[in-house]
């Protein structure tokens, strides 16, 4: 049995690599993180033309036809290169759109958004932390949703919004419909921006009759964050790598002292033995449905977890510049901290992996 990746998918990673590098280095993300509004229409574009904005989609509405796993492989790039954008919501919304849209509702969106000409984002979460379907409490009322959603990644720039609402279900909001407001929030993460959806007597359009299919939506937006995680540590641990090779004390580099080898050496041993748990997940999503949600759950809980703790140790292992503004460490740090939280924190993942595993 073959547990790598196909030759295929190699290069998807690769090519994707090769586009990262030479699209947004870190001067261009220092720049779009200073500036704050998280998305640049011409890197956007730029995904688009690669076919990144449909890998999930059915080639029949325009897509590649990919599966999870490959939208995941996608994801540990960009969080390697902290690549700012809607990408996150985007990939989510089509996942909504596949799994639970009528033959209508794809006809009329997933197209549109597979080639970059509208663009997608979902908002899920409540007040009080409720990211869960079964705990939202959103209704439409004669077609209207009356109330407020948080924390809709780059929500303020999307065409379409996929709204979670009452008894697991999914809605579908157009920009400029009636009602519709969209606040910007102050969020740690200046590459992936949020925004508070208020709903007053706005018109919506429900997707799909199954409950299952917004679980499964949450599910892939966990194993998502996982594997941006993934790429986040991974990039933290050959930034701090470098630096330890340049950075002297005492007329030495810090990569010869041994307590720096040491902290090195436990922040790459923490991180890659996890890269099976999101390979895993994803490909359960696809592949094992009954395992699916336990999989997600662990795998988000426990990657973002290292992750956040690698981004800790690299910003300790750059001294006094580490924490500063003007250090690009802060910039991966706080897109470790956005994975761990969105979509509900590791301790709430464990809880439901406890639960669904019968414990």
């Amino acid at each position: 049995m073959d547990f790598g990746l196909s030759e295929e998918q190699e290069l998807l990673q690769e090519t994707v690599r090769g586009f990262v590098d030479r699209e947004c280095p870190p001067s261009r993300l220092r720049e779009l993180f200073d500036a704050g509004s998280g998305h640049d229409p011409g890197l956007w574009k730029g995904m688009a033309e690669m076919g990144l904005l449909g890998l999930g989609v059915p080639e029949a509405w325009g897509g590649a036809g990919l599966e999870v796993l490959d939208l995941a492989l996608v994801a540990e790039v960009l969080g390697r290169g902290c690549v700012p954008g809607p990408f996150l919501g985007h990939a989510l919304a089509c996942q909504a759109l596949v799994l639970g849209g009528s033959d209508a509702q794809r006809e009329r969106w997933l197209p549109a958004l597979a080639s970059g000409g509208a663009l997608g984002s979902v908002a899920l979460a409540e007040d009080g932390e409720r990211w869960d379907p079964e705990d939202w409490t959103l209704a439409p009322r004669r077609g209207r949703l009356h109330g407020s959603k948080l924390y809709g990644p780059c929500a303020d720039v999307a065409d379409l919004l996929v709204i979670g609402i009452r008894g697991g279900g999914l809605a579908l909001v157009e920009k400029g419909a009636p009602g519709l407001r969209r606040e910007p929030l102050n969020g740690v993460d200046r590459t992936r921006p949020l925004a508070r959806i208020e709903l007053a007597g706005t018109p919506c359009e429900l997707l799909g009759a199954d409950p299952g299919v917004a679980a499964r939506v949450r599910d892939a937006g966990l194993v998502v964050l996982a594997a941006d995680a993934f790429g986040v540590a991974s990039r933290l641990v050959q930034m701090t790598v470098d630096y330890a090779r340049v950075r002297q004390q005492f007329g030495t580099p810090l990569a010869q002292f041994q307590g720096v080898k040491h902290q090195l050496a436990n922040m790459a041993t923490a991180i890659e033995p996890t890269r099976g748990l999101f390979w895993y997940a994803a490909h359960a999503l696809d592949h094992l449905p009954a395992e699916a949600p336990r999989a997600a759950a662990i795998a988000k809980a426990h990657i973002t977890d290292r992750a956040l703790e690698t981004a800790r140790a690299a910003v300790e292992l750059h001294g006094g510049l580490g924490f500063t503004w003007e250090c690009d460490v802060q910039i991966w740090l706080k897109r470790a901290m956005f994975d761990r939280a969105f979509l509900g924190m590791p301790e709430r993942q464990r809880e439901r992996s406890a639960t669904l595993g019968g414990w």
